[in-house]
């Protein structure tokens, strides 16, 4: 099958969570399993353009509204990522250095769907699935439905995966006619409460969606920001995948950024190495637990709650336990954890930021890993630590649910809580030092989160399966 995934993100060109890792993997696993999938993304001013070599494989004019932009399809030349790698130029709008946060963020993506539909539709471009991702690319299942423009290619089953039901990318009716002409008598499809939703348009018209964990399916039909009633409605055409992990890029025994190779036979002697190298860098000591967290310092994340929960537990724990953020994001949630960098030095430390060698460092250094998410639809940090045979703890929810199992089952290898709140996190925190004096345990429990097979193999053997079945529909 030939497969075509349109995305906002993409790792390694463009990343801000976890999208940009499942649509800079999946692909590779189905290209390995015998399929033709590309990736199509809004071309960024950023490192990996700036390093590689395009092709320019279409150009072409599109309105938007009442102005008229000049585009353009550039291919990677070598294929280097595991599967074909497209990006949409537009001089002025989709040539920028950051992903989101600009004013005319509609006006991209908007723009960003009408191109890629008019590639596939001008250049006799051939598709067995179009598969979309998160809001950015929500308005295509309606548009190759409902415009006249598309009826070449409007018979092509559709995918919409949803990574965050939160994000909508919802505008108001003023900016409708920057839509090419459509059939007014299904505008419907496009609404929630009163404008242009697109995530909930996709929700209505694709054939099938996907969510990232078989939990967040459940759970989108009581908290999606608004759209509850209608994820209840349109449930049976939804289906709970959860993500895989490209185990080439994490892997401990051959991860380039770590100071110190490990596999499972090494475990111990190699997350003290890199335990040791990371307490060095950041004035720690190594012969106390290591508890970190990496990601937004935000509240999907939980973050707001991290200040409280590290005074809380260096104040009853004053020499047995340090802790290590690494993240950014809401500035108050950054000015307390720098306050507590500050307060508690030798015990605290804070990198306000993301570095990407740091997150590897970290999952190998580190003994556990926090995650008191609030909204965690799968959450990949989790899967990255048991990789690296660091013990997650972790609110159960969304994925985290899915994935991790307590250790105090019989077959467990995490801790789990079961509110976002600063008193669970605590226990969690303390069951975690406790697990730490049990040296043989927690040897154990290193050495069972080193064996779980998280990859994209199963995963991506779901989704081909999804394809299969839509593209039978569709023959």
């Amino acid at each position: 099958m030939k497969i075509f995934h349109l995305s906002a993100e993409c790792y390694p060109i463009a990343k801000v969570g976890g999208l940009g890792d499942v649509v800079g993997a999946l692909p590779k696993y189905l290209n390995q399993a015998g399929h033709q999938a590309s990736v199509v993304l809004p071309f960024y001013d950023r490192k990996f353009t700036r390093e590689n070599e395009f092709d320019v494989v279409f150009e072409a004019s599109s309105r938007l509204g009442n102005r008229r932009y000049e585009w353009q399809v550039l291919k990677e030349k070598t294929d280097k990522l595991g599967f074909e790698l497209f990006l949409i130029k537009v001089p002025g709008l989709l040539d920028r250095e950051n992903v989101y946060s600009y004013p005319d963020e509609t006006e991209q993506f908007v723009f960003f769907q009408i191109a890629f539909l008019d590639w596939l539709n001008w250049s006799q471009q051939t598709a067995d699935i179009i598969h979309c991702h998160d809001h950015h690319s929500g308005l295509v299942p309606f548009l190759l439905q409902h415009s006249a423009l598309y009826r070449r290619i409007h018979t092509i089953p559709t995918v919409f995966t949803i990574h965050n039901g939160q994000y909508h990318g919802a505008f108001g009716y003023d900016k409708l006619h920057y839509l090419p002409e459509v059939d007014e008598r299904f505008i419907g499809l496009l609404d929630w409460r009163g404008g242009i939703n697109p995530l909930a348009s996709a929700v209505k018209c694709v054939w099938n969606y996907t969510t990232v964990s078989p939990s967040y399916l459940h759970e989108l039909t009581i908290q999606s920001n608004g759209l509850e009633y209608l994820f209840w409605l349109e449930r049976a055409k939804g289906l709970g995948i959860i993500n895989g992990i490209d185990t080439q890029v994490w892997d401990p025994a051959t991860d380039p950024m770590l100071p110190v190779n490990y596999n499972i036979k090494k475990v111990d002697t190699g997350k003290l190495a890199n335990k040791t190298a990371l307490c060095e860098r950041f004035g720690l000591s190594v012969d106390k637990p290591l508890f970190t967290f990496i990601g937004r310092l935000v509240g999907e994340k939980g973050a707001d709650l991290l200040p409280g929960i590290i005074r809380r537990t260096l104040d009853e724990h004053p020499d047995e336990v340090s802790f290590l953020i690494l993240g950014s994001g809401e500035p108050e949630v950054e000015t307390d954890l720098n306050h507590l960098k500050d307060q508690f030095a030798g015990r605290c430390n804070v990198f306000i930021g993301y570095d990407e060698g740091l997150a590897h460092q970290i999952y190998a250094g580190a003994d556990f890993l926090l995650m008191p998410s609030r909204v965690e639809p799968c959450g990949l940090n989790q899967l990255y630590a048991l990789r690296y045979g660091t013990v997650p703890i972790v609110r159960s929810t969304g994925g985290l649910k899915d994935t991790v199992i307590d250790f105090g089952t019989e077959e467990g290898y995490g801790i789990t809580f079961n509110n976002a709140l600063a008193d669970e996190a605590c226990h969690a925190v303390w069951r975690g030092l406790q697990l730490y004096k049990n040296t043989e345990h927690l040897q154990l429990l290193r050495k069972r989160m080193m064996t779980l097979d998280f990859s994209w193999d199963k995963s991506a053997q779901e989704y081909i399966s999804l394809y299969e079945s839509l593209n039978s529909k569709h023959i």
